[in-house]
């Protein structure tokens, strides 16, 4: 026997896998082609013998077999950004557990580069397409139909009838006003972005309402919306220590207005978190951790949002469409700030 027949001869096959993961071949199929309404824990089992076994299914076979290309197209409107990129990251390994490739198109926020790529997708056969993009404002679906199932994640889409996968934001506010009231906290203003951004008058409209539910009202009497930089947080900060003296936590709509409230707050004399707790949101580390202190902030889960994406992909593509708007929790992680 030659060394390429020893090769071929001890290529661990499908029968393998199976046995490793004590199921039936047939089952072990459906778990490695993201198939069939198989347990997790099952579906997990058989990918984890596939991987000790270094097993690697004909993809020619298997584009024969089942009429599908093992290929699905990334969309993003910001390929680089602090946003898209984990969303992007979760999708790719959830759907490389699979043994399905990726294609990332970045349309950089262009109409026209976006139906560019639309069309070299749908001429290379895709299986499904998962949207993403750098802000959380509901966008309209693709334009022009490729034939194959879509999912968007982190922006949702505005077809009533699309699939889409977002952050809970309401969940996000609750943990951020109930850890405040939780150290004492009652007087509490709330800093953030444009009004004209989903994300801030969401996160501003929950905050609201969560104050409500125990028994407070905001801190300044209004929510104060600007840019989404430390510039203005380092303003709002001022004008609230000026107008609004007894507030004594701050929660704000992202990490960068968070890092320029606990600058201003420093400057004016005011201690994090004695006299003035911060919490902000996004938990970027690049924020959260070099501001002093390092700041309490709410994590949007990104990744699992691309992950869940992934998963609602295959599920559609195997012809089981779960339409409309899916949240992933957030968690809130504690540092020196509060």
């Amino acid at each position: 026997m030659t060394a390429a027949d020893h090769r071929t001869a001890t290529r661990p096959t499908l029968t393998d896998v199976a046995a490793l993961a004590g199921v039936a071949p047939g089952t072990a199929s459906k778990a490695l082609n993201g198939r069939g309404r198989l347990r997790p824990e099952t579906r997990q089992r058989v990918l984890d013998a596939a991987r000790r076994l270094n097993f690697q299914p004909n993809q020619l076979a298997r584009s024969l077999l089942s009429g599908r290309t093992w290929t699905v197209g990334l969309i993003t409107t910001d390929g680089i950004g602090r946003f898209a990129t984990p969303v992007l990251l979760g999708a790719e390994d959830a759907l490389g557990t699979g043994e399905i490739s990726v294609l990332l198109c970045d349309t950089r926020g262009d109409a026209i580069r976006e139906q560019h790529y639309l069309r070299t997708l749908s001429a290379r056969r895709i299986d499904g397409i998962i949207v993403t993009g750098r802000r959380t404002d509901p966008r309209p679906p693709l334009a022009g139909s490729t034939g194959v199932p879509a999912v968007y994640a982190f922006a949702p889409s505005t077809d009533p009838d699309g699939i889409s996968v977002v952050s809970d934001d309401r969940h996000g506010t609750q943990l951020a006003i109930a850890h405040l009231t939780d150290l004492g906290r009652r007087r509490i203003a709330h800093v953030t972005g444009p009004a004209h951004h989903a994300a801030a008058t969401d996160r501003a409209a929950h905050t609201v309402d969560w104050l409500k539910t125990a028994g407070m009202p905001l801190a300044t009497g209004r929510v104060h919306h600007g840019e989404w930089s430390e510039a203005w947080g380092r303003q709002a900060a001022r004008g609230i220590v000026a107008n609004a003296p007894d507030t004594d936590a701050i929660f704000c709509g992202n990490d960068q207005i968070a890092r320029g409230v606990t600058d201003s707050l420093r400057e004016s004399g005011l201690r994090v978190p004695d006299d003035i707790a911060v919490v902000g949101y996004d938990n970027w580390d690049t924020m959260a951790l070099a501001a002093r202190p390092p700041l309490t902030s709410v994590d949007m889960n990104l990744t699992e949002i691309g992950r869940m994406a992934a998963l609602k992909l295959l599920e559609a593509i195997d012809g089981r469409p779960d339409p409309g708007i899916h949240r992933t929790p957030c968690r809130l992680v504690v540092r020196d700030s509060t």
